[in-house]
């Protein structure tokens, strides 16, 4: 029992950490102002970690210190989950870096589903919320080549929903490898 406990709370803490990293460099990609709550909160979160490796990886279009803060954040994630599980992480070594690896990108797949249910609730029971313009902004790069590829059927907009069912079975799959290398999962 405590040891779900223990799983269930260093995934929740890790998973919105590493979310948070990842929503950090992703706007920087697409150019959202720094001066919107959301933004600030982002950095707030994030700015202790972050900033120092800032001075190691300066940035640019890509924020690298971002990305590879979220990559020590899977790391520390892995290593705890396995020591949790009760096998020793020097055991899989060679592995805890690619584990690591796919739960970060199981981070941004999992965000992905986030924000675009957020914006499609949004959309529907309040389309004038201050938050639309920014949830936009970060879903634009992703949804936008699906429009351009699913008619609208009478006004709906379906790429949302297909946007979830591709990052679902993405999920799916990056879920599947991951355990079947540490034998339990991430």
């Amino acid at each position: 029992m405590f040891g779900d406990v223990a799983r269930f709370l260093l995934n929740t803490l890790f998973t919105l950490f590493g979310a948070a990293l990842l929503l950090r460099a992703w706007m920087q990609v697409v150019r959202m102002p720094p001066y919107n709550p959301v933004s600030n909160a982002v950095m707030q979160a994030t700015n202790w970690i972050v900033l120092p490796l800032r001075k190691i990886l300066p940035g640019g279009k890509i924020d690298w210190a971002s990305l590879l803060a979220a990559y020590i954040a899977a790391l520390v994630y892995v290593v705890l989950m396995i020591v949790l599980a009760g096998v020793d992480p020097t055991l899989m070594l060679p592995m805890l870096f690619l584990v690591a690896l796919l739960t970060v990108v199981k981070w941004a797949l999992n965000l992905i589903i986030w924000v675009t249910i957020l914006m499609a609730l949004l959309s529907w029971l309040n389309p004038q919320s201050p938050a639309m313009p920014l949830l936009y902004q970060i879903t634009a790069p992703l949804l936008d080549p699906l429009r351009r590829i699913l008619p609208r059927l009478g006004g709906i907009d379906l790429s949302p929903i297909l946007l979830f069912v591709i990052v679902q079975v993405l999920l799916m799959v990056v879920t599947r490898f991951a355990v079947q290398m540490t034998l339990f999962g991430i």
